[in-house]
């Protein structure tokens, strides 16, 4: 079982491509990396990033699937509109089945993509992906809802094109998930930590590594938000632990 992770690097290593990779291994999956941008961070402050040229980041792409058969990819931090329809292209010519982080902003504040990075996902990213991943910062920047409550987030959730769990971090622990037209809740106790750093790459990352071991798309999602949970609730990410 070989997947992808198609995203930014964190020289912390709690978020991005590195992060993703910890989590396939932890899984038992293959993981590779492709890298869109580089950034300079930590935990705690963000620092500015990099992009990668599209031309390379199609290269690498190209030359790890000249090699493995990878049918499932997760994107995070595609930086620009420009890039998000580069990943677009490849997942179709490709056949990929893709889960999306929208990754706009840093735990720490920072800004990680240009303007109309959310309506590019709207047209070129989401209508390719089989589930996508925000946090409710990013699920209102999809749907330009404001999301305060349960209520907020279901109809939320309906106004995103493919199916998508808007987690709940930020929500009294409730994370609204969408799939095939279906809303469910599951409530999660949130823990009091100080580790604010890279759980929604690991949640994206855990869904496509169960569904690489023949897991259902729920399924997936229930394991994986088990998956962190028990990770932030354990110290199992060390130190660079996030809230969704």
């Amino acid at each position: 079982m070989i997947v992808m992770s198609i995203a930014g690097v964190d020289p912390s290593a709690g978020a991005g491509v590195f992060a993703d990779l910890k989590t396939f291994q932890t899984i038992g999956v293959y993981g590779t990396g492709i890298v869109t941008a580089v950034t300079a961070q930590n935990p705690y402050k963000f620092f500015s990033t990099l992009p990668v040229p599209q031309n390379y980041i199609e290269e690498q792409i190209d030359s790890v699937l000249d090699e493995y058969n990878v049918e499932y990819v997760k994107t995070g931090m595609l930086y620009s509109p420009e890039i998000i329809r580069l990943v677009s292209k490849k997942i179709k010519q490709y056949n990929l089945k893709a889960v999306v982080d929208p990754v706009m902003v840093a735990t720490s504040g920072g800004d990680l993509t240009k303007e109309d990075i959310a309506k590019a996902m709207n047209k070129y990213l989401l209508p390719k992906a089989i589930l996508t991943t925000p946090n409710i910062a990013e699920a209102e920047k999809l749907t330009k809802l404001n999301i305060s409550s349960k209520e907020d987030a279901i109809k939320a959730s309906k106004n995103i094109i493919c199916d998508n769990i808007i987690t709940g971090g930020h929500l009294d622990g409730i994370n609204t998930i969408r799939i095939d037209g279906e809303v469910s809740i599951i409530k999660q106790e949130l823990i009091e930590t100080d580790n604010l750093h890279g759980t929604g790459c690991n949640l994206s990352s855990a869904i496509v590594a169960y569904l690489s071991k023949d897991n259902d798309l729920n399924t997936s999602i229930i394991k994986a938000l088990d998956y962190v949970y028990e990770g932030i609730k354990n110290g199992n990410y060390g130190t660079l632990i996030a809230r969704i």
